[in-house]
């Protein structure tokens, strides 16, 4: 994560961390974002809860229509990334 920590990557972060609710979430997210960069993220997130709970690619890729190298990428980053899936995944 170092090579993206910057004063912006920082300050982008602290408007995230300003939004208390979902609505808030929405608004903000769907300036920020294109519905594809959303639907990316969203997909990404739910085969991280997937892969939490142990299921199978093939239950996830019929599930959420990811492909096999977004699960592996994404599975990778639950056993080698920086932890943030799995941060964010205890505290729900």
């Amino acid at each position: 994560m170092d090579k993206l920590h910057n004063k912006h990557m920082d300050r982008l972060f602290e408007a995230v961390l300003t939004l208390e609710t979902i609505d808030d979430c929405y608004a903000f997210f769907d300036d920020l974002c294109t519905i594809s960069e959303l639907k990316a993220m969203s997909q990404r997130f739910q085969v991280a809860e997937m892969l939490n709970r142990k299921s199978v690619y093939s239950d996830i890729v019929k599930t959420t229509g990811a492909s096999t190298a977004t699960i592996s990428r994404v599975n990778r980053c639950l056993h080698y990334g920086s932890d943030g899936y799995k941060r964010v995944l205890e505290r729900l």
